[in-house]
């Protein structure tokens, strides 16, 4: 038929040649109960039916028994005359009882303002759909190959950091034993022993934060003190070809963070500015006060190497957890992460500002604390200290009479409660929280029950996020723990 044929036809004509021309879409009416009154080729290409065979029936014939059932067609009616258009995506049936994923829209008809019936368009989408389906599942298995591909890196590098620890302490304490009378290879081994455990307790650190999303826990405070309090600490991490200095501007206004972390952050900013300088170099440790066009201030602690440098591309992905450019076993990739989760957390950011051959300044900024808390410096008079491994027991408590704190000491919970019981001049509680029998946090509300002026610190090899009921107002310190943290930690819960 040609163009003048058509032409000469009247519009209802032209409008079904065209309809039953077009053979990728169901094109089909309803009247107003669903009941079908036209249909086209693309119908029963699609749906396998004839006119015939669907004129005059319902058009939830189309419909899996699970939607019939949840009155899916139905919906679908009310919908298109409710809001002018009903369009999803979902299974349909063909005649022979396959099915086919259908993109299908209604729309309501009116003559007026009268609703008389629905235009329904349905098109086979199922190649589509599982194209797409294809390209989802393929991502997602190379993100998990990604994903397999990080862990594996990040349990290689960690055992390999912790066998060279172990291999360090562990010499290091036969060249103490065998070096008895010899003082200074005994202080040699010592330090070096140190500076071991000190990258041990890191990873662990790194770890837990990573675990769970390690908690912070932010108090008031001088952030200048915490970074004087870290200098033995960061010394240890530098090679004698390292030289470490301090510029902290003096005045400080106080922060709100949390010591432990923020003292894991330098130490890990520091052995990354170390390891950049693998001849030797400079490391300066800064502190400022920075106050925006708008008023803001914030305290910004910076790390300044004059090593290697990075790429501007190395800098873009420098803080992606498991990422790293060091050599399998120099560093499990957690470092910058880690510095990153920790200042977020504290609602501060992390700037790195580096040029290849010229070195690298890493900056975190603080937010200046709206209030500040009074410091509280009076000295403990007794402290129970509660932990079920002995030679934790009997170190800790030692190093705490020799900073002239009054020590008594329990083995498990039970027995620490009946010391409390029986002493009331008892004035601080510090106890693990995993022991058998009475837990550290039963025996920390038990405590606090009897006692509801005794100040409580508990200890944990968790992550503080792990644990649960942990009661409010008890300080938490993490282990590995050094006598410095206990101290500070002890320090805050002196009566005045």
């Amino acid at each position: 038929m040609g163009l003048d044929s058509i032409s000469k036809l009247d519009e209802s004509r032209q409008f079904q040649i065209l309809i039953n021309g077009v053979v990728d879409y169901a094109i089909y009416l309803l009247d107003p109960t669903g009941t079908i009154s036209s249909w086209n080729t693309g119908g029963e290409r699609i749906k396998g039916y004839t006119a015939r065979e669907v004129l005059g029936r319902n058009f939830s014939i189309f419909y899996t028994p699970e939607d019939v059932n949840n009155r899916e067609p139905e919906r679908a009616l009310r919908t298109a005359a409710a809001e002018g258009r009903y369009e999803r995506e979902g299974w349909r049936v063909r005649k022979d009882g396959t099915r086919f994923w259908a993109s299908v829209i209604v729309d309501p008809i009116h003559d007026g303002e009268q609703l008389i019936g629905f235009a329904k368009v349905t098109r086979d989408i199922s190649e589509r759909r599982a194209a797409s389906l294809a390209l989802q599942e393929a991502q997602e298995a190379f993100m998990q190959s990604q994903k397999a591909e990080a862990v594996s890196r990040l349990t290689l590098g960690l055992a390999h950091d912790f066998n060279n620890i172990l291999t360090v302490i562990t010499n290091s304490l036969d060249r103490i034993v065998a070096g008895a009378g010899d003082v200074e290879k005994i202080a040699r081994s010592a330090d070096v022993a140190q500076r071991a455990a000190d990258r041990g307790a890191l990873l662990t650190k790194q770890l837990l934060a990573f675990s769970r999303g390690d908690l912070t826990r932010a108090k008031v405070q001088d952030l200048n003190a915490v970074i004087t309090a870290s200098e033995p600490l960061l010394r240890r991490a530098c090679d004698v070809s390292i030289q470490l200095t301090f510029d902290l501007e003096p005045g400080l206004p106080r922060v709100a963070i949390d010591a432990t972390q923020v003292e894991a952050a330098l130490l890990n900013l520091v052995i990354n500015a170390r390891d950049a300088m693998p001849n030797g170099g400079q490391i300066q440790v800064t502190s400022r006060v920075r106050t925006t066009a708008g008023g803001t201030s914030s305290v910004v602690v910076g790390v300044r190497d004059n090593g290697s440098g990075m790429s501007a591309d190395v800098v873009a992905r420098a803080m992606d957890p498991f990422f790293t450019t060091k050599a399998v076993g120099k560093g499990s990739g957690l470092g910058l992460s880690q510095v990153y989760g920790t200042v977020s957390h504290l609602g501060g950011t992390v700037a790195i500002d580096s040029t290849p051959g010229k070195g690298t300044n890493v900056t975190m900024a603080f937010p200046v604390a709206a209030t500040v808390r009074p410091d509280e410096s009076a000295k403990l008079v007794k402290v129970l200290m509660v932990d079920d491994d002995k030679p934790i027991l009997d170190v800790v408590s030692e190093a705490l009479t020799d900073q002239g704190y009054c020590v008594i000491t329990a083995s498990n919970g039970d027995e620490a409660l009946e010391k409390i019981q029986n002493d009331a001049s008892i004035d601080i509680l510090f106890s693990d929280v995993v022991m058998p029998g009475l837990s550290g946090v039963d025996l920390a509300r038990r405590a606090a029950d009897i006692h509801p002026g005794l100040k409580i610190v508990l200890a944990s090899g968790h992550a503080e996020s792990w644990i649960e009921g942990l009661p409010q107002g008890v300080d938490f310190v993490a282990k590995p723990y050094r006598l410095g943290e206990i101290l500070q930690s002890l320090s805050r819960h002196v009566a005045a």
